[in-house]
């Protein structure tokens, strides 16, 4: 596991040239991608959301395209068209800006339910069908989608569907006063991901995405992680609780996590690390729970406390 956790810190390190002081954000955002997940980052205006999906971008060396999200959107120019070549007679299948490799879908929100569909495939199956005719995505693929989640003046709710095919959810937060001196330098000619360098190559990163798989996860650790998921669909306080997409992301990811600080075995502390990114975006708390102030998060929290942490085994 030691050059899955070589190629994790060089593009740690790499966008953190950018993104300054958000360690944990951009560890999260690394462990997605070693694990082809999609990102939902969620914040306030101004804290660098987009900047950190274009820092990933760059680290990686991938096709880049992003997608401005506006409520007057269709599909079609998300996913692409059929043109009538007068020449040859024939239509023309013009991509969208879905076919890169890091989509940036900048505040997802505005746009309608429709047109946020157009990434329900994408974001599934890695293809995208166009006029009944299926295209692959290259690989790795990867939708880092933005929202502001304090303006909701001419926004539409993401529905659940969609919320739940996006692997984590990454806060950025406001910088501290140091961090924030320290990007108001860093700035002072010009912005640093203008000279931002690819810091791994593609195929080593692939390589990568396929080793976090082989990271062993002890049976008790696969029992806790589907009895926080029971949990969560018991609790009174929620309406509907994590689905099986969330254990299997909660797999995954932990595998990440180990892998990241070279360990070839997942532990609970992996798993109660990974739980509120993992699996707050994937609950609905009741009416009743909401008029009380309750969040997804303090649920989470109560239920990560409540449920007994596996003990150790020998491996064979």
């Amino acid at each position: 596991m030691s050059n899955v956790q070589s190629i994790a810190q060089t593009i740690v390190a790499n966008v953190e040239k950018v993104i300054i002081g958000k360690r944990d954000a951009v560890e999260l955002a690394v462990v997605g991608l070693l694990c082809q997940g999609h990102l939902l980052i969620e914040d306030v205006p101004g804290v660098g959301k987009t900047m950190l999906a274009r820092s990933i971008a760059k680290s990686i060396g991938c096709a880049f395209r992003r997608i401005q999200f506006t409520p007057d959107m269709l599909p079609s120019d998300v996913t692409g068209v059929s043109i009538f070549n007068q020449q040859s007679r024939e239509f023309e299948f013009r991509e969208g800006p879905v076919f890169a490799q890091i989509v940036l879908a900048d505040e997802i929100n505005r746009a309608t339910p429709k047109t946020q569909a157009a990434l329900l495939e994408a974001m599934g199956e890695r293809q995208v069908t166009v006029d009944g005719v299926t295209r692959t995505l290259l690989r790795p693929f990867l939708v880092l989608a933005t929202q502001n989640p304090i303006e909701y003046e001419g926004t539409f709710p993401l529905p659940e569907a969609q919320l739940d095919r996006f692997m984590l959810r990454i806060r950025l937060g406001y910088p501290s006063v140091g961090n924030e001196i320290a990007m108001l330098d860093s700035q002072q000619f010009k912005h640093p991901i203008d000279d931002l360098e690819q810091a791994v190559d593609t195929q080593s990163l692939i390589e990568a995405q396929e080793a976090i798989k082989s990271v062993h996860v002890d049976d008790k650790i696969k029992s806790y992680i589907v009895e926080l998921m029971t949990q969560t669909r018991k609790h009174p306080e929620v309406f509907l609780g994590a689905s099986p997409r969330g254990s299997l992301v909660m797999y995954r990811t932990a595998q990440a996590r180990a892998a990241m600080v070279s360990r070839d075995f997942v532990t609970p502390d992996d798993i109660k690390a990974l739980a509120p990114a993992c699996l707050a975006h994937r609950m609905i708390v009741s009416p009743s729970a909401r008029i009380k102030d309750v969040t997804a998060e303090s649920v989470l929290s109560e239920i990560l406390s409540s449920v007994p942490v596996p003990g150790a085994s020998v491996r064979r």
